[in-house]
């Protein structure tokens, strides 16, 4: 089962094809997303919203608690048991808020689930082992160690080579290209790979 979460960030403007999947409004977000896609559960303190959204909220959480709107959201897809995870609205609004989105992005990759943030024109992900690029020809991509250093084992497809090895706290992976609908990555490690450019 595939999960979307709207976030309370930049209204994403495009199209977000919510078949077959199971969507979760998070507080503010509703104000961009109502009429646009089909919102399944809505999700939050509301503290940002001056409406009562549809479908009513199961719960609403207090303004002052332990988790983001956008923590909670995450938490019971991951409960539901959803196989991958989209996630709109994440960018822009506050830079502790993005930086936070970021970590939703990691947490649900630890806990088995494929996971994007997607925005106007960049997508970024975590992945590990062999990542396939082969869709993103043509377009800028960085890759950082997240969590962890990261062990370049091997790449092909892409304009510059990568070093052996990217410490944490490193930008050597920052703007190269996708060249080939046959490029990948090969790590070891926990990789962040951040799509530039293009429709997405």
């Amino acid at each position: 089962m595939k999960g979307i979460i709207l976030l309370n960030g930049d209204p994403y403007t495009g199209d977000i094809d919510a078949r077959d999947a199971v969507v979760y409004c998070c507080d503010g977000a509703y104000s961009w997303a109502k009429g646009k896609v089909k919102i399944d559960k809505n999700v939050g303190d509301f503290d940002s919203l001056g409406e009562v959204p549809y479908p009513p909220p199961e719960e609403i959480y207090p303004a002052e608690k332990n988790f983001t709107d956008g923590e909670i959201a995450v938490m019971k897809m991951l409960e539901a048991g959803v196989g991958e995870i989209e996630i709109y609205g994440g960018f822009g609004g506050r830079e502790d808020h993005f930086i936070g989105n970021l970590q939703l992005l990691y947490r649900a990759f630890k806990a088995g689930v494929k996971c994007r943030m997607v925005g106007e024109r960049t997508i970024i992900f975590p992945a590990d082992g062999k990542i396939e690029l082969r869709e993103y020809a043509g377009r800028t991509l960085s890759v950082f160690p997240f969590g962890e250093s990261l062990h370049i084992m091997e790449s092909a497809g892409l304009k510059y080579s990568y070093p052996e090895k990217i410490g944490y706290g490193e930008c050597r992976g920052v703007s190269n290209i996708c060249q080939s609908s046959s490029a990948y990555l090969t790590v070891e490690g926990v990789a962040l790979v951040i799509i530039n450019g293009g429709e997405v």
